[in-house]
């Protein structure tokens, strides 16, 4: 193609039925999935287990046969036209599922000539120098720490400079640290015209990285939509009032006011929860010098993305 896509997938009414096997009936793990995700975005596909997240990677991988449905990848018809997009996308998969007997210039420069890329074409060398591997690009890959060989997959995925990547739980198992050093890498790699989809069990991996959030459940999109606009969908606030004597019971004043909700939580304090549509701190601050509370302190917390994903899911299961 000559242009870039303005969508780097595009999914539509994607649907995969498992077989019956012995005593289990068949198994629906996608129904009717649709999907137009961003090019040149972060986006966030997110779910509990067994939503469908694994099942739907795995189609966009060529892992798995779709049972009906529509896969665009980059703008090339996973049916039709399988090569190209294949050749469109880079997946990073959960398990660290590397070969013991290369070392990680050799495993990547057999996935680029999987990929047939030139040799000349080759950046294996580069991609390991920015991945943190360099000094390890010839040693065994058993001496490798859980952490490498999680950015040596990564590299893995990128050996063919796909501009779609895939990081399926990229960050699980890894220590914070090695967390934020691949946030930045992710970073660096959307800045230069990748789009990166991520799945995550880290709710605040999603919050700090991703600018669109689609969350799956029961193999249904239940979701999608910008972050700030999926974080909007709470606009409750959470403010807890520190007395300078000790509550035992809500004020009744507070307690009757319908558009709050409020609890004497631990040490005393009170914690009242409201719409900020609805209240204003100021107007529940002054409730509460109203009802003789010397207020001492006091702390807000807004919403996040665990409730509202929380939230969601409730809903869509109820």
């Amino acid at each position: 193609m000559s242009t870039a896509p303005d969508h780097a997938l595009e999914i539509r009414d994607l649907r995969k039925v498992y077989p019956a096997r012995g005593s289990e009936g068949e198994k629906e793990a996608l129904k009717g999935v649709s999907l137009a995700i961003p090019r040149g975005s972060i986006f966030g596909l997110l779910g509990p287990n067994g939503a469908g997240k694994s099942t739907l990677i795995n189609i966009l991988a060529g892992l798995v046969n779709k049972t009906g449905g529509t896969v665009g990848i980059w703008g090339f018809d996973q049916d039709t036209n399988p090569r190209m997009s294949r050749a469109s996308i880079g997946v990073v998969p959960q398990e660290l599922n590397l070969d013991p007997f290369f070392t990680p210039f050799e495993a990547m420069e057999i996935q680029a000539g999987l990929y047939g890329v030139p040799a000349r074409e080759r950046r294996t060398a580069a991609l390991l120098d920015a991945l943190g591997l360099g000094d390890k690009m010839h040693a065994g890959a058993r001496s490798l720490s859980g952490g490498m060989k999680r950015r040596l997959l990564i590299g893995k995925a990128l050996a063919h400079s796909p501009p779609v990547l895939i990081l399926d739980e990229p960050t699980a198992g890894v220590d914070i640290d090695l967390r934020r050093q691949l946030w930045d890498y992710v970073r660096e790699l959307n800045e230069g015209g990748v789009t990166v989809i991520l799945t995550t069990h880290y709710l605040e991996e999603a919050e700090e990285m991703c600018d669109r959030i689609a969350i799956i459940n029961h193999g249904e999109v239940i979701a999608d939509e910008p972050k700030s606009a999926l974080m909007g969908r709470l606009d409750s606030k959470t403010v807890t009032i520190v007395p300078a004597m000790p509550l035992t019971h809500v004020p009744a004043a507070i307690a009757a006011r319908g558009e709050v909700t409020a609890e004497v939580v631990q040490g005393g304090a009170l914690a009242i929860t409201y719409s900020r549509s609805n209240a204003s701190l100021g107007t529940l601050l002054d409730l509460a010098r109203d009802s003789g509370i010397e207020i001492r302190d006091v702390t807000t917390s807004e919403a996040s993305l665990e409730g509202v994903f929380l939230d969601l899911i409730h809903d869509s299961d109820g």
